[in-house]
């Protein structure tokens, strides 16, 4: 993984909550740059974050607010996020293919962080050992990862307002 560290990552996020449905994000992190894609109720919210701001485009009001990052936020770098992903459960495969190994990740004794997920599973490629996807569950919220690709360009996480004319731009930092 670190390989590609300076590729960049991108992924699609299923969230499903109970009462409020499901909601598919598509997320590209870039080092310390990301962007995050979003349609709730017909509105696209576009979210793109660097080391000190935040910008939201939101097309049912056509107009992006900039905000500085609150103290401890950031993009988590481009594969941090799978850093250590299994400390703290127990690991076996549960499936395996030509292709990929389907990894079940069950929560063990050791591990006494409360809003860690009691499972995990993770699907792994056999090529290269990168993640395909990942599925949890917490609190009736179940999340899945997939679609996870690397090569991300510098373009694709960072705000340009030329990309947006016309756009009400609001500055809050």
């Amino acid at each position: 993984m670190n390989k590609h560290q300076n590729d960049g990552v991108s992924m699609v996020i299923d969230i499903k909550m109970p009462i409020i449905g499901s909601v598919s994000t598509t997320t590209y992190i870039r080092g310390d740059n990301s962007k995050m894609e979003v349609e709730v109720q017909g509105n696209q919210v576009l979210t793109w974050i660097d080391k000190s701001s935040q910008w939201v485009y939101n097309s049912a009001k056509n107009e992006v607010e900039i905000s500085k990052l609150k103290a401890g936020s950031s993009a988590e770098g481009d594969v941090e996020m799978f850093s250590g992903i299994t400390e703290g459960y127990d690991v076996s495969i549960s499936k395996e293919t030509d292709k990929v190994w389907y990894i079940s990740c069950k929560k063990n004794k050791s591990n006494t962080n409360k809003d860690a997920p009691k499972s995990m599973e993770v699907a792994v490629y056999k090529s290269n050992y990168y993640p395909m996807s990942l599925s949890s569950k917490v609190s009736g919220v179940s999340m899945t990862m997939r679609n996870v690709k690397f090569g991300v360009s510098e373009k694709q996480v960072i705000f340009n307002p030329e990309d947006y004319p016309g756009v009400t731009i609001i500055d809050k930092r």
